[in-house]
């Protein structure tokens, strides 16, 4: 094949790898074992592909040697949030490895913010999870320069990384809402509006949700909480209007103190969770023995908490974004690996509960 047609996900196809095993293969070799390098390369030989080159890393257009990160949410979100520091981290970390730099562009909603996109000299872009339809998606594809969306939405043109998040919420709903009578989810923002506050299960359809990771989760939770023989009506959910453990905190303690206590919290991230336990001990509610307590991600503070949660990682993520976006390689979908990790959070209710 001419070389000029060969794509590394070519080559990731003829070696039945991914596609980011056939990246690191040439950028992170150390990750890659053996077995795949040598099946990689061999793949490559066949399809004549030499590897990335300089010409493709600059993307036709002069190189400014940065990645832009277009974050939409306040700049200080970066540096304070736990999820976003880890997924900050993976990028930096192909990007100095490759002697790019990273520029961070907070967006949150405003009229200029496509404008914004188009005045940046960056070479590519990761774009945050954002709503669906935001014109800064747009702006992008219409840059010319390569682009990926992490979390979603979904969107022609550019590569999208992520977790299956509806699949990893139905699994740690499972374990959280096993023999509940009253589960509770505490939920990410479900709009730019960030208003905070209880809801039922209705209020969180597709339609009024355009986020897409919180949609997603909440649907994983919904269809937990029916295998779990509840209705989705009848599911509380809190929703925060920051990934803020003070907050989470905050709004664990009014449904405690409520006539109709949950017994079982599903958060969306270990930050709720940890806001969620603190306000368990403050009220005298035993975790697990009361009320399980499940989180997401499988941060440092989740261990500390002996919490069960979804482990991902948010490092990695944002390598394989900066991957794409390096090597110019042609849009594609790459779901990134996830598990539930069960841990004495939920143990003791699991045990004890019958599971239906």
């Amino acid at each position: 094949m001419n070389r000029s047609r060969a794509t590394l996900g070519e080559v990731a196809g003829r070696a039945g790898v991914s596609p980011m095993t056939a990246s690191y293969t040439y950028n992170r070799p150390e990750r890659v074992s053996e077995e795949a390098r040598a099946k990689v390369l061999a793949a490559a030989a066949e399809l004549g592909y030499a590897g990335p080159d300089a010409k493709a890393r600059s993307l036709r257009r002069g190189s400014s040697r940065t990645v832009g990160v277009v974050l939409g949410e306040q700049l200080s979100y970066a540096f304070e949030d736990p999820g976003a520091a880890a997924f900050l981290s993976g990028v930096a970390r192909v990007c100095a490895a490759a002697g790019y730099g990273v520029t961070i562009l907070p967006i949150t909603g405003a009229a200029d913010d496509a404008r914004r996109i188009h005045e940046t000299s960056a070479d590519g872009f990761i774009v945050w999870t954002t709503v669906d339809g935001d014109p800064v998606l747009s702006a992008v594809v219409a840059s010319g320069r390569p682009g990926v969306v992490h979390g979603g939405p979904a969107t022609e043109g550019l590569a999208l990384v992520g977790i299956d998040d509806a699949a990893a919420a139905r699994q740690v709903g499972l374990v959280a809402f096993a023999g509940a009578r009253r589960p509770a989810v505490l939920s990410f923002p479900l709009d730019r509006r960030r208003i905070a506050g209880v809801v039922r299960g209705p209020a969180t359809t597709a339609a009024r949700v355009p986020f897409p990771v919180t949609r997603d989760r909440l649907r994983g939770y919904r269809t937990a909480a029916r295998a779990r023989g509840h209705s989705w009506s009848d599911v509380v959910v809190s929703v925060c209007a920051r990934n803020d453990a003070d907050e989470a905190e905050r709004a664990a303690r009014s449904l405690l103190s409520g006539p109709h206590r949950p017994d079982a919290i599903a958060a969306m991230g270990d930050e709720l969770a940890g806001g969620v336990m603190r306000a368990a001990r403050t009220l005298g509610v035993r975790v697990p023995q009361d009320l399980a307590v499940t989180g997401w991600d499988d941060s440092r503070r989740a261990r500390e908490l002996k919490l069960t949660t979804v482990a991902q990682s948010l490092a990695e993520q944002g390598a394989a974004c900066a991957d794409f976006v390096l090597g110019a390689e042609p849009a594609r979908d790459f779901s990134a690996a996830w598990t539930v990790v069960e841990r004495g959070s939920t143990a003791a209710n699991a045990a004890r509960r019958p599971r239906t």
